[in-house]
This record gives structure tokens, C-alpha cells and sequence, in this order.
């Protein structure tokens, strides 16, 4: 134990020591995390895309579902900073998960089972170009809006990324559909580059690039700028000597950021958890890897809720592992998880489903969001979703406006938790299983139901599965009230 902990001080002093990145930019990171697992890199052979967002302060999430919609001819879309797009003719229904005022904060999934979350990767670039303020938020919606395919996805963010500039330092975009899954990294300006996951293979995100070598003649595996590589040569980023590889990552990524120790630790433990070949602290970690056998939809969502147990950066804290130096999978920051499961084998509206732990995933359960939910409990959103997406920028004072959300209550049980987390958490974790547990076991009986009814009649098993979302999610709000009854 003495050795382990020594080890784990050494590490992380020579670390901060050796790293370029200020323990200030520490304090100011935001710590996302995803994980991408290919079609046949599990045991239930779907795509499945894991994702932890990360924000800090007082922070609403809500739920939306957006129909489709058909559009006039020569309308038009306003980004944030003014640049204008034309609207195409029609647009897709999607599953919305909304942080308002946020830039990078929204998930989605649409009705084709396209699903994108996203990483912020801080760039060294200090010269991009942007179109009348460029593109940002408005990148992954425009994508969801638009794409029925991953690649399809990556090809319109592409085009608009190198017409209008992106105008962030850099964040990665995790696309996944039934089929398959890329990760997508822009860089502010008009650069980027996109990886597809190999079909039996996982894909672990921090809040670094991790695309490494790439080989854009491979169009099935690789799309990109095509001056990617001339581009960091000018800039001084890469030197092409003799048998020396191009690396995006270590070209493009701001200096530090790949070995943060914000960064490695977390990504390290959840490849060590899911990897057939264990991988040390010290080497380059891979774009993706081969799991071990029997890797399930529970795994990934085992290490959304993890805090580097059983590893050298494990807190030493008695209180809380959620606060610690080394950046953790579930942290302080968590507000809201999603492991995405995507079949195409069943009816669109329960082929694809978001299982969301809301606010924490180590002590919320994982609940089944189907995407052809329509009645949202009123709790679980804002106004609705034509105002929110008008006025995602515009609300002020939102807490106060909104203090009977269910989402207040969520963050209220984290915050209690924190104060006494190995203390408080015992029967609030064995309720998590025992709700997820059922969950698991009785999907496919609520599925075939489903499947007879929807076969009789479509409106009623529409209906069905409204009303068996709605039970399922207030209870588990229901679940959270009462365990912050009973702390309080």
C-alpha cells in the first residue's frame, strides 16, 4: 500500500513538473469523457456510444423531442455570431438533450439513430480563419438535422467547418449510427480531421485529440483537410524528417494537453477496464483497441461511473473520490451520462435508445430513453422545444425560474452525496443496481410488446412506450427525492 501511494504521489509531481500545461488551466479544464465501441466489439454486436458531459456551475439540463420538419425555400439559418446558412428542404426528428446558454454542451440522437456528443480539445492554433464569426454550437445540430449516416454526418461538418471556420480552439465529435462510428476532430479555422472505428474495436476520448497517424488516400477509414499535414508543416507544428510519421494529434493539439494529467490517468483506467492488452502510463496510447470477450453496454456505463479505482491516481480521500489532482471518468463536473445503444433490426422508435444517468452516473441508474418517446414529463423540460431553440442563448436567472425541474433535485443528492460520499452513498448505489438490473432484464420483454402492438396498431404502441417511459422516469425521480428526504 506504502509503495503504491508513494508511486502515486511521484508520478503525479513529476508530472506537473515536466508538463507545459499551468495547474491554472487544471482548475479551468472541463472533464467529458467518451467511449465509441464498434459493431462487433461487444457482446449485443450494436454500436454503442458512451459519454460523460462535464460543465461546472449552476446548469440545466433538459429534454426535448424535435419533429421533423419541412422548411420554405430560401430560408435560412443565423448562427451565434451572425454567419448565415441556407436551410435545407427538410430536416429530421431528434432526441435532444439541452443545456441552455451552453455552447458545447447538447447531445442528440435522431430518428435515424445517429447519435453525436462532443470533447473539448484545446488546439495550439492562433491564426484560424473564420466567415463572420464561424460555426460552433450550431455544428453537431446541423449534423443531426441533416444526416441519416455517421459519414454522411462527418461529410456536411466537414463542408462547413472548411466554408465558414470553427470557432473554438478545438473540441473531437463522436458520430456513431447502427452501422458504424467516427471520431471527428476540428481545430479553429478551416482544419479537421475524421478516424472511423475500426467495426471490432473500442475508442477511449479525454479532452485531447487522439487521432494519431492518418492516411486520408484511405477514404473508407479516413476525410480530413487535405492540407492538414502541409498546413502544420508551415506553422512549425511538424518536422518531416526521414522514417518520422505525421501524428495529428501531437501536430495540432495545444502543448501538454495529450499527457495532462487531467487527460491520461482517466483515459488509461478505462482502456485497462475494457482492453484485452493492458497498456502502461507512460506509452502512446492508442486511436482504438481490441476489447476483452464479453464486453457489454454495462461495462462501458461501469466506467462512465468510475473514479480510477484500482489505479496508481486512486484518491487518497476518505470523503469523496470525485475530487482528486488526477482527472477522473465520473467527476465533480458530471452532469448528465448516456451510454447509446443503436440497432437497426426493430421498429425506429425502440432500435435506438439513450440509457441516461442524470447528473451522476455513480449513484443514478442508467434509465432507457427510447427515442420515439414524444410525452416528456413536464419536469424533465423547459417550455418547449420551438422556444429552446430560439432562445438557447438568451435565458437568464434560470435556476430561480426553474427550481421546481427535476434536474435541481439530482444535483441537490450530488452535492449532499460529496460532503460524505462512502458515507452516504451505500443503500442509494444498491437501489442503482437493483433499478438497472430490472431494467436489463425486462427490455426485452417491454420490446416485444411493443413489437405485437405496433404490428396491430401503431398509435398504440406509441402510446405504450410513453407510458412506460413515463413510469420509469419519475420514478427514478421519485427514487432521488426520496433519498435526499432521507439525508437531509
Amino acid at each position: 500500500m506504502k509503495k503504491n501511494i508513494l508511486l502515486s504521489f511521484l508520478t503525479i509531481i513529476a508530472f506537473f513538473f515536466s508538463s507545459t500545461v499551468s495547474f491554472s488551466q487544471f482548475n479551468d479544464e472541463i472533464e467529458c469523457f467518451s467511449i465509441i465501441a464498434g459493431k462487433n466489439s461487444n457482446e449485443d454486436k450494436n454500436v454503442l456510444l458512451a459519454h460523460n458531459e462535464d460543465d461546472w456551475g449552476d446548469l440545466l439540463v433538459n429534454w426535448y423531442k424535435v419533429p421533423a420538419q419541412d422548411h420554405n425555400t430560401n430560408e435560412k439559418i443565423t448562427l451565434q455570431h451572425g454567419a448565415t446558412i441556407p436551410q435545407v428542404d427538410h430536416t429530421y426528428s431528434y432526441l435532444w438533450i439541452e443545456m441552455p446558454g451552453m455552447k458545447f454542451s447538447d447531445s442528440y440522437m435522431n430518428e435515424w439513430g445517429l447519435t453525436i456528443a462532443s470533447d473539448q480539445c484545446k488546439s495550439r492554433e492562433d491564426k484560424a480563419e473564420t466567415e463572420n464569426g464561424g460555426i460552433g454550437y450550431y455544428l453537431r445540430r446541423l449534423m443531426i438535422e441533416r444526416a441519416k449516416t455517421a459519414k454522411e454526418a462527418v461529410k456536411i461538418a466537414g463542408k462547413l467547418v472548411e466554408t465558414y471556420g470553427y470557432n473554438y480552439s478545438g473540441r473531437s465529435y463522436c458520430i456513431a449510427d447502427p452501422n458504424e462510428a467516427w471520431m471527428m476532430a476540428v481545430v479553429k479555422g478551416k482544419h479537421w480531421v475524421a478516424q472511423r472505428i475500426p467495426d471490432n474495436e473500442i475508442a477511449v476520448i479525454a479532452n485531447c485529440y487522439t487521432i494519431d497517424k492518418i492516411d486520408l488516400s484511405d477514404t473508407t477509414n479516413f476525410m480530413g483537410s487535405k492540407d492538414i499535414v502541409d498546413y502544420a508543416i508551415k506553422r512549425g507544428w511538424y518536422n518531416p524528417e526521414p522514417d518520422k510519421e505525421f501524428s495529428f494529434k501531437f501536430a495540432y493539439a495545444e502543448p501538454g494537453i495529450v499527457n495532462a494529467i487531467w487527460n491520461k490517468p482517466r483515459a488509461m483506467a478505462a482502456i485497462n477496464m475494457l482492453a484485452e492488452e493492458k497498456i502502461a502510463y507512460g506509452s502512446n496510447f492508442p486511436f482504438s483497441f481490441v476489447p476483452k470477450r464479453g464486453i457489454t453496454r454495462q461495462d462501458l456505463m461501469k466506467v462512465l461511473a468510475s473514479h480510477l479505482e484500482g489505479t496508481d491516481f486512486e484518491s487518497c480521500s476518505n470523503k469523496n473520490p470525485h475530487f482528486n489532482v488526477a482527472g477522473r471518468v465520473c467527476s465533480p463536473g458530471n452532469q448528465y451520462g448516456f451510454v447509446a445503444e443503436l440497432r437497426d433490426d426493430l421498429p425506429k422508435e425502440i432500435a435506438n435508445i439513450m440509457w441516461i444517468a442524470i447528473k451522476r452516473p455513480c449513484i443514478q441508474p442508467f434509465i432507457p430513453w427510447y427515442f420515439g418517446i414524444t410525452d416528456i414529463p413536464e419536469e424533465f423540460t423547459y417550455k418547449n422545444w420551438k422556444i429552446a431553440l430560439q432562445d438557447h442563448f438568451a435565458q437568464k436567472d434560470l435556476k430561480s425560474k426553474t427550481k421546481d425541474k427535476a434536474y435541481w433535485s439530482y444535483k441537490e443528492l450530488a452535492d449532499i452525496t460529496d460532503t460524505d460520499y462512502f458515507g452516504l452513498t451505500g443503500l442509494i448505489k444498491h437501489k442503482k443496481e437493483t433499478v438497472e438490473n430490472n431494467l436489463f432484464i425486462n427490455q426485452s420483454k417491454f420490446e416485444k410488446g411493443f413489437i405485437d402492438l405496433y404490428n396491430i396498431e401503431k398509435n398504440k404502441a406509441i402510446k405504450y412506450l410513453n407510458l412506460f417511459e413515463n413510469k420509469i422516469i419519475n420514478e427514478n425521480l421519485a427514487d432521488t427525492r426520496h433519498a435526499l428526504e432521507l439525508l437531509k
